[in-house]
């Protein structure tokens, strides 16, 4: 059977996740025809896996196991769209400190992936959490101008302690996360 998988980082600090939710809300509010991450789902994805037979998930779970890391702070500051403010279709609050280990964590686990058959990202790392994925044109206008407004935000700082191979079900009301393998870091 297959499982729609990724493995992240949970934004797990109650303060920073408020302020993080707070952005998110100030966005939904803008009348913005968005879809927001519901607060349990707040995460920062180090990559998606897409559909994987259940098969590989231990295989994964070694891939994961053989990166060390201690205990390392990440800023959360920062706001965004991607691909850019003028055509936003997913918007973030972006990682500034720690975006190195992050990077390097990450570099990791796409080396032992593609010796597991996964295909590079095309894409280039972005350290970021997702808040909410725009759906369409409606009330861009006001969108830009709470992006704007919140330029200069910071949800503060928090310690990475564990990397995550999280579940994602679809549902109708929105994705369920359940955790499947974790590993921590090195005290």
């Amino acid at each position: 059977m297959a499982v729609r998988a990724f493995i992240a980082v949970d934004i797990d600090d109650p303060e920073v996740r408020k302020k993080i939710i707070a952005f998110r809300d100030a966005v939904a509010a803008s009348g913005a025809h968005v879809k927001i991450v519901e607060d349990e789902n707040i995460h920062l994805t180090l990559r998606f896996l897409g559909n994987i037979p259940e098969t590989l998930i231990d295989d994964i779970y070694d891939v994961m196991r053989s990166i060390r890391f201690k205990p390392f702070k990440i800023r959360v500051s920062g706001v965004g769209c991607f691909p850019n403010i003028n055509r936003p279709r997913v918007v973030w609050v972006g990682v500034t400190e720690g975006y190195e280990e992050l990077k390097r964590i990450r570099d990791e686990l796409e080396r032992g992936l593609r010796g597991l058959g996964f295909r590079p990202e095309r894409e280039e790392f972005v350290a970021h959490i997702t808040v909410a994925r725009v759906k369409s044109g409606r009330k861009r206008e006001a969108l830009r101008k709470v992006i704007e407004e919140f330029q200069d935000f910071d949800a503060g700082e928090m310690v990475v302690r564990y990397i995550r191979l999280k579940q994602s079900i679809l549902t109708p009301r929105g994705p369920i996360y359940r955790t499947l393998r974790e590993v921590s870091a090195e005290d």
